[in-house]
């Protein structure tokens, strides 16, 4: 097999393993990859096709994957939260009284029990619809959700 072959190659798996590997950093590489097996079709040799992977790889990495992230990972200006910051600003039910001041309330969000406390300490009774504020540790700090 031929080195542009090789590069070729490499630039292939690059990009599907991209799609595992959040970043864009695969995707650069990919690119530098994918320019020297180009390269590697000119009369420069293996170290001008290492050079050129070099250069590529590097000036992808400053100019392109700055693009990259801005238009796909901060679109609308918010990063996406994951784990349990997802469930901030999501909208539940009590399914165990939550006593005030007390840490034995239970809260149903996305169809999983979370432990619950009420923000201002108030006293929510099963069914009430709450508005989950932050997450400390399992446990889920919500507030009555206003009717309306």
């Amino acid at each position: 097999m031929a080195n542009w072959q090789i590069w070729i190659v490499l630039a292939a798996l690059l990009l599907v393993a991209e799609m595992l590997a959040p970043g864009f950093w695969l995707a650069c590489v990919a690119i530098g990859c994918l320019s020297a097996g180009i390269a590697g079709l000119l009369p420069i040799g293996l170290v001008g096709q290492v050079a050129v992977f070099a250069l590529t790889t590097v000036g992808s990495l400053l100019g392109l994957r700055p693009l990259l992230v801005r238009r796909f990972l901060h679109a609308r200006g918010s990063e996406v939260r994951t784990n349990v910051d997802a469930l901030i600003g999501k909208t539940g039910y009590v399914s165990l009284r939550i006593e005030a001041g007390a840490r034995q309330g239970r809260v149903i969000v996305d169809g999983e029990d979370w432990r619950g406390v009420s923000v201002d300490n108030a006293t929510l009774e099963p069914g009430t619809k709450v508005t989950v504020l932050q997450v400390d540790g399992t446990t889920l700090v919500v507030e009555r959700e206003e009717q309306g």
